[in-house]
């Protein structure tokens, strides 16, 4: 798929940083601006999808065909009016990782803004796959869930090395996973999004809901991060 431009919103780099309505100074506002560019210029998005349908045996639920058994009640929650879900992978690509490499070395600043900006940029591209899925599904009269990763709630970020062997993603776009369930390149996400055959209301996230709530450097407030 073609992804659109601009994909780094200015506020969603500030809530990466921080921000809570603060007056940005113009060196502030000039360093966002040259990371916003400099980050669209070295990512090299990359995403891979594919659907499975479901299969249920007592309280678990597995990705038909495979082994893997979807872990935690929030997923089970997620996942209860759906026959089949999309399973999703998305990078920006090795690039943006090493210049936040360096500047770590150089200018922390510039460091913690750029991550920021990448941070902002992959929730987009995330939101554009997204979107994606969701108009060829209506097609078919098909409604989605919202997608839901692991490591949040109590779906267990150990099935990050699992979900990519599934997708195949390290020989189709590149995506690996280290011995401690951390992604690389370090800018990816992957996500399951249930599909269902008519819509329905899903309850509100709250981020006071998560477990990751008290260590949560990003977190909205009473607004749910969408995972």
């Amino acid at each position: 798929m073609k992804y659109m431009d601009p994909i780094i919103k200015k506020d969603e780099v500030l809530r990466y940083l921080g921000y809570r309505n603060q007056e940005l100074d113009d060196i502030t506002k000039q360093l966002i601006e040259e990371s916003i560019k400099e980050t669209i210029d070295l990512m090299e998005a990359k995403h891979i999808h594919k659907t499975f349908p479901l299969r249920r045996e007592g309280d678990d639920i597995y990705l038909e065909g495979t082994n893997l058994n979807l872990l935690g009640q929030d997923i089970k929650r997620l996942l209860a009016q759906s026959g089949s879900c999309v399973l999703m992978a998305v990078t920006l690509g090795h690039r943006i990782d090493k210049a936040i490499r360096y500047y770590e070395k150089i200018n922390m600043a510039k460091a913690l803004v750029m991550d920021a900006c990448a941070s902002a940029a992959i929730e987009e591209v995330c939101n554009q796959v997204n979107q994606q899925i969701r108009e060829d599904l209506v097609k078919e009269d098909k409604h989605l869930t919202r997608r839901y990763s692991p490591g949040y709630g109590d779906f267990p970020l150990d099935l990050q090395g699992p979900l990519l062997e599934v997708l195949e993603a390290k020989k189709r776009i590149g995506l690996n996973v280290t011995s401690h369930n951390i992604l690389i390149p370090r800018k990816s996400v992957t996500a399951i999004i249930g599909i269902m055959d008519k819509e329905e209301k899903q309850e509100e996230t709250n981020c006071k809901d998560c477990n990751k709530y008290s260590s949560c450097n990003y977190c909205k407030g009473d607004v749910g991060c969408g995972n």
